[in-house]
């Protein structure tokens, strides 16, 4: 009874998968990940528990995952509950004092608080911050007309390199700190992308709700360089809401970060599948 379970086909398939993932562990032994988490992992218990599961599986093979978490439908909601109405320039939602102020409440308390506890629930030590925290992300206005919402401008990332010695799983919020103390929205990705490149990360990994970078003929390209998303988006390939994905990816890589890696998020522990295995599970893009 006992040999029959041993020798088991599913048993030595997860002891092969094991051992072939050996040297991606060991490549990324000691990196630094950062990690953009927000779309339906966040609104489905088990996706959350999948993702905080992988994320502190990571940690235990010495891997330092930073996360940067989004949280744009919550914030719909939550304004709608209050009955704030937002005002919109050119599509764009303007970011008044009061909106401003739920988004804070929102991001950094309820979502950032929830991410910490997944985490914490499967073995981790996650400890949930925002970009004021430590002054982290310095921002000015991205556009006068849109209120409080920032751009990065400045990056201190002391903290979360302490934090992640120390064996923490930093998990940020997208607010930042202006220049006169005011608090400034901040897109998700915009965040992620300027937190890896403050922390010179290894890996930048976008999850998104598409499998990744589209060519002409609707298949997903596994290799760009910079030079590829350029002229990609000039040829109109690249369009819609993968052109601000793809960006954050270029500033990124441009700032130090060594690749960017847009995904699919909704596949079942997409981010091991993207660092332990040979075949990756998005679009990797290098300077």
């Amino acid at each position: 009874m006992e040999k029959s379970k041993f020798m088991n086909r599913d048993w030595i398939a997860t002891a092969r998968t094991l051992s072939e993932a050996l040297p991606n562990m060991q490549r990324y032994d000691g990196a630094t990940i950062v990690v953009k988490f927000g779309g339906h992992a966040m609104s489905d218990d088990k996706a959350m528990a999948d993702f905080a599961r992988d994320i502190v599986l990571m940690r235990q093979c010495n891997i330092n995952p930073v996360i940067v978490h989004g949280g744009g439908p919550q914030i719909n909601e939550m304004l709608e509950r209050l009955n704030i109405k937002s005002e919109f320039v050119r599509g764009k939602r303007v970011t008044d004092a009061a909106t401003v102020e739920v988004v804070e409440m929102v991001l950094a308390g309820k979502i950032n608080k929830m991410i910490v506890q997944a985490i914490n629930d499967q073995g981790g030590k996650a400890v949930g911050l925002s970009g004021k925290d430590a002054k982290l992300i310095i921002c000015d206005p991205a556009n006068p007309e849109l209120g409080f919402v920032g751009d990065p401008v400045e990056v201190n990332p002391g903290l979360l390199q302490s934090l992640s010695a120390a064996g923490y799983i930093p998990v940020v919020a997208p607010i930042g700190m202006g220049r006169g103390g005011e608090t400034y929205n901040i897109n998700g990705d915009t965040a992620a992308g300027a937190v890896a490149a403050g922390l010179k990360a290894d890996r930048l990994l976008l999850l998104t709700d598409v499998a990744g970078v589209k060519d002409a003929a609707g298949d997903v390209m596994t290799q760009l360089s910079a030079a590829d998303v350029e002229r990609l988006t000039e040829e109109g390939v690249i369009s819609g809401g993968m052109i601000p994905k793809t960006e954050t990816a270029l500033d990124a890589v441009r700032g130090g970060v060594r690749a960017v890696v847009i995904m699919d998020g909704r596949r079942p522990h997409a981010l091991l599948l993207e660092l332990f295995t040979a075949h990756g599970a998005g679009s990797l893009i290098r300077a």
